[in-house]
């Protein structure tokens, strides 16, 4: 009995994808998903106070009042199910459940509004799961670099601090290996571990 798990048992896991209003959580998740992605968008009838005046998200038509759902296979067993929070502070109360049972979580930031994101990385980080930032590219936004971004939001350096673009499958799916390279590091393999590709 060599005592290894079956690779060929399909396994499961619970990823959530979160940030605040108007971050890009509903296109990461329906970048990469394999079936047509859940959503829950309902009009936007007013500007939220979660965004400023000059970021471009107050010309927002809706927003996302429960969740986002999809699903992207991981190597040749293992399926990850994405889970978009809401973005506006009214519906919090629903985050709790949507991250139970979360194996990880990527924190996505607009680099327009950086110091916005400070609550979601202190929630996932009181939650204790290993977490991500990645701050996705706006057409036209500035650029602003992974240190520049870990010293403003005070994160320490296993942090991985990526940028992305949440409307590409290939850059959405580099998002979750480095996520998924941060959770096998954190279970023990290492700071040697290679990155994990997610197909």
């Amino acid at each position: 009995m060599s005592g290894c798990a079956d690779d060929s048992v399909p396994v499961a896991l619970k990823i959530v994808v979160s940030g605040g209003l108007g971050v890009g959580k509903s296109a990461f998740v329906g970048a990469v998903s394999e079936i047509e992605p859940l959503g829950t968008e309902a009009p936007l009838t007013q500007v939220p106070v979660d965004i400023g005046p000059a970021d471009g998200a107050e010309h927002r038509a809706t927003t996302t009042v429960a969740l986002d759902f999809g699903r992207i296979t991981f190597g040749p067993a293992i399926t990850l199910y994405l889970f978009g929070t809401p973005g506006q502070s009214r519906f919090r109360f629903l985050w709790d459940d949507l991250v139970d049972g979360a194996l990880g979580t990527v924190v996505l930031a607009d680099p327009r509004r950086i110091g916005e994101c400070s609550w979601a990385v202190d929630y996932v980080e009181a939650r204790g799961a290993p977490y991500v930032l990645a701050v996705n590219r706006f057409d036209g936004a500035e650029r602003t670099g992974p240190e520049e971004v870990r010293s403003a939001l005070g994160l320490g350096a296993e942090v991985p601090v990526l940028e992305c673009d949440a409307r590409s499958a290939d850059s959405v799916r580099e998002v979750l290996g480095a996520l998924m390279t941060r959770v096998i590091g954190v279970g023990g393999d290492g700071p040697g571990r290679r990155p994990v590709a997610v197909r």
